[in-house]
């Protein structure tokens, strides 16, 4: 046996699977979304369900319009995590209220996944999604004057690589993206081999011609990279690469540590029901600030 080495290769493909299935059931959704969708208060908030901003049936947004508005009605779109794999606008409801509660309209966006689906269509999704809601935002009642792109984990990197893409994105508002919030996002990784990843992405392709870390430009977006003292599920070096590549090319960057989180954790803190026992939310909306007048 020791001399064999496909009993290797065997024991190394079941761990792979193992870990597979392990990140399917660390879903968010099943560590308690649902509860705490169902206890989230729905006063602060209009809500517009299953909007299609394509033909596709994923090519759908949840739009949250807020009772209180800012100045300038800044206009969130949300993009979920779940390893490109997994995950559904209908679980933030949480994310939504907290946001309109705070004066800003939310849009949380579904998106196509793997492994029927690999990048770059996920980014083609989320490009085309703000199209749509630029062309009809006086329907939606909303505004694109003032957008801020926000995303979890692979939504993170999501968001980014709709600004920094190998292939430049037909956003007809991208000068209208004033801010880019990433909570855990992985931003620089070699995805080959890698459990969590592999299906997402074209193999044959290496990382340096898709991670958005490779593609920064210099431009007047605010990027805020909030990171999960306690994240095991993607490396902290992440964040910190892409914050030096963005300050590198003279841009704006942020970075936000937010203690006794998780790589999940981190975004359930920006509920209405947690945010005052983390620094989340209140640090988010400072930082927000500094993108839109008062």
């Amino acid at each position: 046996m020791l001399n064999n080495p496909q009993f290797y290769v065997e024991q190394l493909n079941k761990q792979i699977e193992r870990v597979k299935e392990q990140y399917k059931s660390f879903r968010f959704y099943d560590l308690g979304s649902y509860a705490l969708n169902r206890l989230t208060p729905r006063t602060s908030f209009e809500l517009v369900e299953n909007i299609a901003y394509g033909l596709k049936s994923r090519q759908r947004l949840d739009l949250y319009r807020a009772k209180k508005t800012l100045a300038h009605r800044p206009l969130i779109v949300f993009v979920h995590g779940g390893a490109w794999q997994h995950g559904d606008k209908k679980d933030y409801v949480f994310i939504g209220e907290s946001l309109a509660r705070a004066g800003y309209d939310v849009a949380v966006i579904n998106y196509h996944l793997a492994p029927q689906s690999i990048f770059p269509v996920y980014i083609d999704d989320i490009a085309q999604a703000l199209n749509y809601l630029n062309q009809h935002q006086q329907r939606l009642n909303i505004s694109t004057q003032h957008i801020i792109l926000m995303g979890h984990s692979s939504g993170a990197f999501n968001v980014m690589s709709v600004v920094y893409h190998p292939q430049q994105q037909a956003i007809h508002c991208r000068d209208q993206i004033k801010a880019i919030v990433g909570f855990a996002g992985p931003y620089h990784f070699d995805y080959k081999g890698d459990p969590l990843a592999q299906d997402a992405f074209d193999q044959s392709v290496p990382y340096q011609e898709v991670m958005p870390f490779y593609f920064v430009e210099t431009n007047s977006i605010k990027h805020y990279l909030f990171l999960a003292e306690n994240d095991q599920i993607v490396k902290k070096s992440n964040t910190f690469d892409m914050h030096q590549k963005l300050l590198q090319a003279g841009n704006h960057s942020h970075v936000a540590v937010i203690a006794k989180t998780g790589h999940v954790t981190i975004i359930a803190t920006l509920s209405s029901l947690f945010s005052q026992y983390f620094k989340t939310k209140r640090t988010l909306l400072n930082l927000l600030k500094e993108t839109h007048p008062a």
